[in-house]
C-alpha cells in the first residue's frame, strides 16, 4: 500500500484539482437549486453531497495508493458482483420515474449501473491486456462482445437507456487501442446501425416519446417536451453573464423537473450565464485532454487501456448531459460528472479520476 516516493513526480496534481474545483461548482448549483425546498442543513442536498464527497475521498486515496494491476487482479470478481447487483436490482430495487435502477438503504439510493461502467473498464482492460498482439482476429472479440453484452441488456431492462449506450463507444475505444481491427468494429456498427429500426420496438413508450420530443419539443409541451422546454428558456436567459447564484427564475420557481441532478447544467447556465458555462465545459476539456494524454505517455496496455476508456466514458457524460439540457441531444437520463446531486455517480467518477491519478503515477514503471 506504500507508494514509492518516485512516483510521485508523475503525480497529476493538476487533474486533482480540476476535479475538485468541478465539484464545488457542482455544490454550489445543487445547493441554488434545492434551496427552495426549506430542508434543514443536515437534510440538505447540498449536505448530503458533501457527505458522499468524504466517502469519495477514501475511495480515490484507496483507488490511488493499490497500483492499477494489482486492481485488474480482481477486475473479473468486481465484474461479476457488479452483474450480480444488476440482476438483484431487477428483482428487488427502488423503482423512480418508471425505472428500476436504485436499492435504497438507510435513505440512501445506491445505483449499481454507475458502478458497473468502471468495472466493465477494468475487465475489457484486463482481457485485452493479456491479449497483446492476439487482438487481431474475429474469434478473440468473442469474449470482448460478451463481457459487453451482459451489462449492456442488464442495465437497458432497468431500463436506463443512456447508460446502456454509454458503454458501446467505450467497448470500442478500449478494442482499438488493444489492437482489434477497425474493419471488424466498423462492421459492428454497421451492424449496430441496422438493426435500430428493430431495436426501436423493444423501447419503452416513454423512451420513444423522449426521441420524438428531441426532434420537436413541441410535439408534448406539457409533457415529454417540458423538460427540455423549460431547460433551454433557463439556459438562454441566462445571457452573457447570468442572473447570479440563488437568482434564476427558472430554477427558484421550479420550473425545471430534476434540476439537481440530471439537469443541474441549466441552473448554470441560468445564473451563471453563458460564461460561467463555458468556464465549466473548458474544465471539462482540461479532464478530458489530460485524461487521454495519461494514455498515450503510458507504454503499458493495460494503463493505455483503462485511461482511455476513462476518457472516453467522462467525455461522453459531459456532451450528452449538456447536449440534452440544451436540446441537442435527446434526453437519456446520464448525470453531469462531478455536479449532478448523486452518491453513485460521485462515487464511481472519483474512483475513475482515482485511477487515471494511478495509471499516470506508475507509467514509468511499467
Amino acid at each position: 500500500m506504500i507508494i514509492d516516493k518516485r512516483k510521485y513526480k508523475d503525480f497529476d496534481a493538476i487533474l486533482l484539482t480540476l476535479a475538485f474545483v468541478i465539484f464545488l461548482i457542482g455544490l454550489l448549483a445543487i445547493h441554488s437549486a434545492t434551496q427552495a425546498k426549506n430542508l434543514t442543513l443536515h437534510e440538505g442536498y447540498a449536505f448530503r453531497q458533501l457527505t458522499w464527497l468524504g466517502i469519495g475521498i477514501l475511495f480515490l486515496a484507496v483507488t490511488i495508493r493499490v497500483s492499477y494491476h494489482k486492481i485488474l487482479d480482481i477486475a473479473y470478481v468486481l465484474y461479476i458482483i457488479n452483474i450480480l447487483l444488476l440482476v438483484l436490482v431487477l428483482i428487488m430495487g427502488h423503482i423512480r420515474l418508471g425505472a428500476q435502477r436504485w436499492f435504497s438503504i438507510g435513505g440512501f439510493a445506491f445505483q449499481p449501473s454507475e458502478f458497473m461502467k468502471i468495472s466493465f473498464i477494468l475487465a475489457l482492460s484486463s482481457y485485452v491486456g493479456q491479449k497483446k498482439g492476439a487482438m487481431e482476429s474475429l474469434e478473440s472479440l468473442i469474449i470482448p462482445f460478451i463481457l459487453f453484452a451482459v451489462p449492456f441488456v442488464l442495465v437497458l431492462l432497468q431500463p436506463d437507456l443512456g447508460t446502456a449506450l454509454l458503454l458501446v463507444p467505450v467497448f470500442f475505444a478500449i478494442l482499438l487501442v488493444g489492437g482489434a481491427k477497425p474493419k471488424y468494429l466498423i462492421w459492428a456498427i454497421l451492424l449496430g446501425l441496422a438493426c435500430m429500426p428493430v431495436f426501436w420496438h423493444f423501447l419503452r413508450d416513454y423512451q420513444k416519446q423522449r426521441l420524438l420530443v428531441f426532434i420537436n419539443p413541441n410535439v408534448d409541451p406539457l409533457g415529454a417536451g417540458y423538460t427540455i422546454i423549460q431547460s433551454k428558456i433557463a439556459v438562454g436567459s441566462g445571457g452573457l453573464i447570468g442572473k447570479g447564484w440563488l437568482n434564476g427564475t427558472q430554477n427558484q420557481l421550479n420550473f425545471i423537473p430534476e434540476r439537481h441532478t440530471d439537469f443541474i447544467f441549466s441552473v448554470i447556465g441560468e445564473e451563471w450565464g453563458f460564461l460561467g458555462a463555458l468556464a465549466l465545459i473548458l474544465l471539462y476539456l482540461f479532464i478530458v485532454h489530460r485524461a487521454f494524454n495519461i494514455g498515450n505517455l503510458t507504454s503499458d496496455r493495460y494503463g493505455k487501456c483503462i485511461a482511455t476508456g476513462i476518457a472516453v466514458l467522462l467525455s461522453l457524460q459531459v456532451i450528452i448531459n449538456i447536449g440534452m439540457t440544451i436540446g441537442l441531444m435527446p434526453v437519456v437520463g446520464i448525470p453531469l460528472p462531478l455536479v449532478s446531486y448523486g452518491g453513485s455517480s460521485l462515487l464511481a467518477t472519483l474512483v475513475a479520476v482515482g485511477l487515471l491519478l494511478n495509471v499516470g503515477m506508475r507509467r514509468s514503471t511499467f
